[in-house]
C-alpha cells in the first residue's frame, strides 16, 4: 500500500509538472507576436517575424495585451486601397461571411471588381449598387467579397460633444484629429445628423474593365444629391493609413447612410444641419 501511494504521489508530480510546463509554453508563445510598425494592417499581429504584406516593412516585436477589458476595441484591415487603384487588384481579398458572427461590428470598404459600396453597422451588412435605372439599390447581405476592407468592433460608444462649427469633411477631420490625441488609433466613429447637402457616389466599373490608376478606378462612378437627411455616418480615422483604407489626401474614410436605409454610398461632402449632430468614439 505504501509502494502503491508514493506511485500515485509520483505520478502526481509529473501530471502537475507537465501541466505547468504547457501553461508555461502556451504564456511565453503569446507574450511576444510581431506586428507592422506603421499599423498597416491596425492591430493584426504574426506570432513569427517577417515584412508587412502591404508596405514590406519588417515587422516589430510587440507584446501581447489582454483582450477582455470592457469595451476595448481593435481595428482590422484586409487589401489597401492602393493595391486597388494603382495596381488593379480587384478581386475581392475578403468574403464578408467570415466576419459575419462578429458582434456590434462597423466596417466599410467597396465591393469586389468596384461594383458597388459596402457598410456594417452594428452587425448588419449592407451592400448599395447602382440600378438599371441608376437609382440607389441597397441589399442588406453578408454575401460580398471586397478588395479592402476596414472593420472594427465596438461594443460601447462615448458620446463626443460636436461644435456646430463643424459642418464639412475636412473640419470634421481636423476635430477628430485634435481631440482625439490620446485615443488608440486608427480608430472607427460614428455621427449622426440631419445632413442639409451632401454629395455620395457609388463605385460602378463596368466587367472587364482593368484599372492602372486612381482616375481608372473612379470611372462610372454614379455620383447622388442627397437634401434634408436624416442619416448616421460611420467612419474611419488614422493619420498613418492614406492609401490603405483612406485616400492619399485625407485621414478619413466615410460611408453614409440614411436613417431609412434607402439611400447608402461612400460620402463626398456635406453640410450638417446645427444642432443635430452626435459624434460616437470607441469606449476606451
Amino acid at each position: 500500500m505504501k509502494k502503491l501511494n508514493l506511485i500515485l504521489s509520483a505520478l502526481s508530480i509529473a501530471l502537475l509538472v507537465s501541466d505547468s510546463n504547457c501553461f508555461a509554453q502556451s504564456t511565453e508563445a503569446n507574450a511576444i507576436v510581431y506586428q507592422c510598425p506603421m499599423k498597416c494592417e491596425g492591430e493584426k499581429t504574426y506570432d513569427k517575424p517577417g515584412k508587412c504584406p502591404i508596405c514590406g516593412m519588417n515587422l516589430a516585436k510587440v507584446e501581447t495585451k489582454s483582450n477582455s477589458e470592457p469595451g476595448l476595441t481593435k481595428v482590422t484591415i484586409s487589401g489597401a486601397m492602393m493595391n486597388v487603384m494603382r495596381k488593379g487588384e480587384l478581386f475581392g481579398t475578403i468574403n464578408l461571411d467570415t466576419i459575419s458572427n462578429r458582434e456590434h461590428l462597423y466596417g466599410l470598404g467597396p465591393i469586389e471588381y468596384l461594383k458597388g459600396e459596402i457598410l456594417i453597422a452594428d452587425g448588419k451588412s449592407y451592400i448599395t449598387k447602382v440600378a438599371a435605372n441608376r437609382s440607389i439599390a441597397i441589399e442588406e447581405t453578408y454575401k460580398v467579397k471586397a478588395p479592402f476592407f476596414v472593420s472594427e468592433n465596438v461594443g460601447k460608444w462615448n458620446e463626443i460633444p460636436l461644435p456646430d462649427s463643424i459642418q464639412s469633411i475636412p473640419q470634421l477631420e481636423s476635430f477628430l484629429d485634435k481631440s482625439t490625441k490620446n485615443h488608440s488609433r486608427p480608430f472607427a466613429f460614428r455621427v449622426t445628423a440631419i445632413i442639409n447637402n451632401c454629395e455620395i457616389h457609388i463605385v460602378n466599373l463596368p466587367t472587364g474593365t482593368k484599372v492602372h490608376s486612381p482616375e481608372e478606378a473612379q470611372k462610372n462612378r454614379e455620383s447622388y444629391a442627397l437634401q434634408n437627411e436624416s442619416a448616421e455616418l460611420i467612419g474611419f480615422f488614422s493619420t498613418k493609413h492614406q492609401g490603405i483604407f483612406t485616400h492619399h489626401d485625407r485621414f478619413v474614410h466615410i460611408h453614409l447612410i440614411t436613417t431609412d436605409r434607402k439611400k447608402m454610398g461612400h460620402l463626398e461632402n456635406m453640410t450638417i444641419k446645427k444642432g443635430t449632430a452626435k459624434l460616437y468614439l470607441p469606449f476606451e
